[in-house]
Order: structure tokens, then sequence, then C-alpha cells
């Protein structure tokens, strides 16, 4: 159960002779598990995703599905696979069943099958009530779970999604969620996905790769990441408007602090429940007063921040990129 399903191995892509937007990367997805690529728009993630389902050709490097290589046995691999794209591709004058049969038809499914397949897809993402609507008339939540439904309709082995809520609000993101977790617990589907949503990466992904200008900065669970800093953040805020940051760098088991614009301090430190008393201490000797302290375990916000040297916000957006989530998020407010 533990057999690699996706390996690639040293991919590149590079458009026009000089925009690499894959660099040589290379990981592997096991059997059942949902792996992440994490990273901000432009980081080269739909690039991959479009190698991997045999939209594009590498450049350079290999990748398989299953064992079969996705550029020798494209077609092997499409029947391997379903997708569900960042864009809504769902024709919206025809019904929901219309467009899963659709589906079907396009993989050459039979229809008394595909039929078959479609309702219980329908009754899966619990859209069945809907079935005979037209697909204008469906929220943003609705379109994404029928677009769920027909990257399902061939069964795949792996499943790839990209962006799979974006533009959503929070509760429609949360209730995807729930609906991608059913998938691997009750079809033990493979998956990958890609997203720039941290907390959506720490709920649903059993890895992430973190991915920035193209490259894998680090892999591994959530949780392994977030070890991987080794420190508690704690803010801290002073009645007083001195700098204090000297002072919080003398005391024991701190490793970094930050002064914040609005006069918080952010200070990076190991053992947060031991340090925090010393620090009270410490401030108080010198005639400061403490009007706010808390510690908070790292998250993958400060896990990208510390490997890419940057917070995900300040990432440059590729022009296409942008483009392409403002018709997704046009779509997804109707």
């Amino acid at each position: 159960m533990t057999e690699d399903v996706i390996v690639v191995e040293n991919l590149t892509k590079i458009f026009n002779g000089n925009l690499v937007a894959v660099d040589h990367i290379s990981f592997n997805v096991k059997r059942g598990e949902i792996f992440g690529l994490l990273g901000p728009n432009g980081a080269g993630k739909t690039t991959t995703i479009n190698i991997l389902t045999t939209i594009l050709k590498p450049t350079e490097g290999r990748a398989f599905i299953l064992g079969n290589d996705v550029v020798r046995h494209a077609s092997i691999v499409r029947r391997l696979i379903g997708i569900v794209p960042q864009e809504y591709t769902a024709d919206e004058d025809l019904t929901g069943y219309e467009n899963i049969i659709l589906c079907g038809d396009l993989y050459g499914i039979p229809r008394d099958i595909s039929k078959k397949r479609a309702t219980e897809l329908l009754e899966l993402m619990e859209l069945m009530r809907f079935k005979d609507k037209k697909v204008e008339t469906y929220s943003g939540g609705m379109r994404r779970r029928l677009e769920l439904a027909c990257g399902l309709i061939n069964r795949p082995k792996v499943l790839f999604l990209d962006e799979p809520t974006l533009g959503l609000d929070v509760q429609t993101r949360s209730a995807i969620w729930s609906y991608i977790k059913r998938l691997k617990e009750e079809y033990s589907m493979t998956i990958l996905m890609t997203t720039h949503y941290m907390e959506e990466a720490d709920n649903l992904c059993d890895r992430i790769a973190i991915i920035d200008y193209g490259k894998i900065v680090i892999t591994g669970t959530p949780q392994v990441l977030k070890n991987s800093i080794g420190s508690d953040i704690m803010e801290v805020i002073i009645k007083e408007g001195d700098d204090v940051t000297s002072i919080l760098k003398g005391v024991d088991y701190v490793k970094e602090v930050r002064r914040r614009k609005d006069g918080s301090y952010m200070v990076r430190l190991e053992n947060g429940e031991i340090a925090a008393p010393i620090i009270i201490d410490h401030l108080r000797q010198k005639g400061y007063h403490v009007i706010k302290l808390s510690i908070s375990k790292p998250t993958l916000d400060e896990v990208f921040l510390t490997y890419t040297g940057r917070a995900m916000r300040d990432s440059e957006e590729a022009r296409e990129t942008v483009m392409s989530q403002r018709i997704t998020l046009r779509r997804a407010r109707r």
C-alpha cells in the first residue's frame, strides 16, 4: 500500500527558450495519499499538473503515473487519471446530469454505464436534487462539486485537483474539503492537488511540497514541516512605547525578535511555556508592563516564510494566472 503511484524525476519546463516555469523538480506520491503542491500564483503548480496530465510535454526530466511515462504512454495515462481544473469547465447551458454524461462520452464510456455512474456521482456530491437544473443556476460550491463529479466519471486511479476551492467562501470551502476527504477514505483514491491556501494544505494533505519560482523547496508532512522550524511563536505587547528588542534578545530560549509596525513584537523561541515567565520577569525588572503575551505553534505560513524568505502574499502573480483566477472568481460569484 506504500507503492509510488506518481513518480517525478528532474521535471523541467521552459517556455519560449528562457522562461523557466518548472525547474528540475522531483517528488513521489504514494497510493491512497493526498499530496499537495503548495505555493504562490505563478510558482509552477499548474504547469506541473499540465505535464502530469499529458497536456504539456516537459523540456527535461520524466514523470510516471502507475509506471506509465506521461509522454511515451500518454493515451494510457489519460485513461487512468481524472482532473478537476482551476477554471469552471461545465457547459452552463446543460444540466448537471447532462454535463456528466458529456464527460462520459468524451472518455468513450458506453451510455448505459455512464448513466449509472452519473446518478451515483450526483448522489455522492449531493447534487441529485439539482440534476435537471441548468448549470448557469448553480452556486460556486455546486459548480465545484459538479466538476468533481465530472472528474470521477471514468473512475480514475489518480485524481488531479488544481486549486479546488479557489474563489469559494470559507463555509463552502470546508464542504469541498469534506468531499475530497471522502474520496480518499471511501475510495482509497490517490490525489495530487495544488493550492495556495495554507489552511487547505494543512487540513487535507498527507504530505506537502512547497514550490516557489518553479523549484521544490522542501517536502514533508504538515507536522514535520512545522516541526522543522523548531520554535514557538510569541506575540508580546508592552504598555510603554520604547523599543525593547535588545531586552527580548537577551533572554534565554529567544532565537529571533521582530518589532512590527504596530509596536508589537514577534518572538521566535524554544520552549515557549518555559520562556514566557522569564520574558515577563525581565521586562518587569526593566520597568516595562506586559499587556499582552500569547504563544502559538508554528504554522505553514511561518514554514513558507522560513524556507522562501517571504510571505505568500508577497509573491508576484503571473499574468496568465491572474486572468484565469479572475474568470473563476466571476463564475463562482454568480
